[in-house]
């Protein structure tokens, strides 16, 4: 490092971690916050009662999608401008957006609104990973990166409780606002919905994060790793054309999504034709060519520039985007698995404990019950797995992870339900704790693949491109139902064939380095 650089305080190291503490802890609460409220919402937005599955399943593939792209673009001005400015403006998005969410008036506004909200939390999730690494010494490593996922699984375990609350008190909290705040009648209404559900004030609330910028902005050291590279003139390659390109690989996510999604809720008939299937996979696959290239590309452009003035045997691209597309799909197993498994697992309990004749369920608390101790769980796997990988290796611990998280899918799906109490919520746990102690893996060996000016940009396509591929497998839950209801097949039996990914994780994981013990690449 650059001797004549101000070494960050220790003041400086805490307020980065808090900082981004904060900011990933409110990325679990945007994550865990339309799955809470996703029902009542398009429900009272108009959508027909068969048709809200379809509709939730469109919004959290665009959801994915926007996170996708925006760790791709935050991670491109966080390696461009500074880790700590980068943070500022993906928190501010996330935030400012996510409480627009609460005036939408129709079920696309919601789409839309959730895409441009996710720009941020996917870049926040970037910027954040590669400032805590490159201030904090090596050796901290291993314990932030499960502090790193611990603090989403708490902002999720958050928004789980206060949705409890609302469901339990809200009788209450409304003659608060009526009698205490002397809100009107029609503002009351507004903010609680016909059904008492308050999904509007759930998304408002989301905005209270724009806060955290003005921390940020105050107390928060820049890296001094990314000052050291911009004092070499490296960061200057980076080059605002190649934005182009991640707009284009935006545009292909969401033609993918847009394919898939058409027939789900009702936007064109034509998707019913016998050809359509064909349509669809042509669509899908070159989609992801669009994608890939399109977010790949500002690094590729990145190093080709960099490597005319820099005299470094080690700067060819062919490498780096080998390593950027193997985080990719590593990244990919672990996003399709929670995503497509566990993250279902509330809506899921609804439906299981669901009075035929009222659709209502007959447990009110069962999917706040099961998104909190879910999460619960995952506070504890998170940081569990990313010690474990500390002690016994980057790859044998994702293997382990893997083989748990087969296991414990069919045990939830299959073998228990919200009537069996005690034991039910003891499964949820463990599944929690399980499949979601990637989020603890991930950021410890994801900047460990990386150069400093590039590791924003780099790990941030690793990650958030997985979500690229659990939004494609999102959309195919609906199909896979269809495909198997001749055979008796349930949601879960779907879900358990979904955990099949993590097969592929087993096989993937021995192609990657091993870098326990090594210190970050500069």
């Amino acid at each position: 490092m650059n001797d004549t650089l101000p070494k960050t305080t220790s003041l400086g190291k805490w307020m980065a971690l808090a900082a981004a503490l904060l900011g990933w802890l409110f990325d679990g609460l945007e994550m865990g916050l339309f799955p809470l409220v996703a029902n009542p919402a398009l429900r009272e937005l108009g959508v027909p009662a068969e048709r809200v599955v379809a509709w939730n399943g469109v919004i959290t593939a665009l959801f994915l999608v926007g996170a996708a792209t925006g760790g791709v673009l935050f991670g491109w001005l966080g390696d461009r401008l500074g880790r700590v400015r980068a943070m500022m403006l993906s928190v501010l998005t996330y935030a400012l957006v996510t409480g627009v969410c609460g005036f939408a008036t129709a079920p696309w506004q919601i789409g839309a609104l959730r895409f441009v909200a996710a720009l941020g939390m996917g870049g926040e999730w970037s910027l954040g990973v590669a400032l805590i690494n490159e201030i904090w010494p090596d050796r901290s490593r291993a314990f932030l990166a499960g502090l790193i996922g611990a603090a989403a699984n708490v902002g999720y375990l958050i928004i789980a409780l206060v949705g409890r609350g609302l469901t339990t008190y809200v009788r209450e909290f409304r003659a608060w606002l009526l009698e205490d705040v002397r809100a009107s009648e029609a503002t009351v209404e507004f903010l609680l919905g016909p059904h008492q559900s308050g999904w509007r004030l759930l998304m408002m609330l989301g905005a209270l994060p724009a806060l955290l910028t003005f921390f940020i902005r105050l107390f928060v050291p820049e890296s001094q790793r990314w000052e050291q590279e911009r004092a070499k003139g490296a960061t200057s390659h980076w080059a605002n054309r190649d934005l182009l390109a991640v707009l284009a690989g935006s545009l292909g996510a969401c033609g993918v999504v847009a394919a898939w999604a058409a027939s789900d809720v009702d936007l064109h008939r034509w998707v019913g034709a016998p050809w359509a299937l064909p349509v669809r996979i042509t669509a899908t696959v070159l989609g992801l060519i669009v994608v890939t290239v399109g977010y790949i590309y500002p690094v590729a452009a990145f190093v080709s520039r960099l490597a005319q003035t820099a005299d470094d045997a080690a700067l060819r691209w062919p490498p780096i985007i080998r390593r950027m597309l193997l985080a990719a799909c590593l990244s990919g197993v672990a996003l399709l698995g929670t995503w497509g498994t566990t993250q279902q697992a509330p809506t899921w309990a609804d439906q299981v404990t669901a009075d035929p004749s009222t659709r209502q369920s007959t447990l009110p608390t069962a999917r706040s019950d099961t998104q909190i101790w879910s999460a619960i769980g995952a506070v504890v796997g998170t940081i569990l797995a990313a010690l474990v990988a500390d002690l016994l290796g980057r790859r044998l611990t994702y293997t382990l992870l893997c083989l748990g998280s087969l296991a414990i899918i069919p045990t939830l799906f299959l073998t228990t339900t919200p009537h069996d109490g005690a034991y039910y919520l003891l499964i949820v746990f463990l599944a929690g704790a399980i499949t979601a102690s990637f989020y603890g893996w991930l950021p410890l060996y994801l900047p460990e693949l990386f150069r400093t000016s590039m590791r924003a940009t780099g790990q941030g396509f690793g990650f958030n491109f997985g979500r690229v591929i659990a939004a494609i497998g999102v959309l195919q839950l609906g199909n896979l139902k269809a495909l198997f209801q001749p055979l008796g097949w349930g949601d879960g039996h779907v879900f358990t064939l979904l955990s099949g990914i993590y097969l592929v994780g087993i096989v993937l994981i021995w192609f990657a380095p091993e870098t326990k013990g090594k210190p970050l690449p500069e």
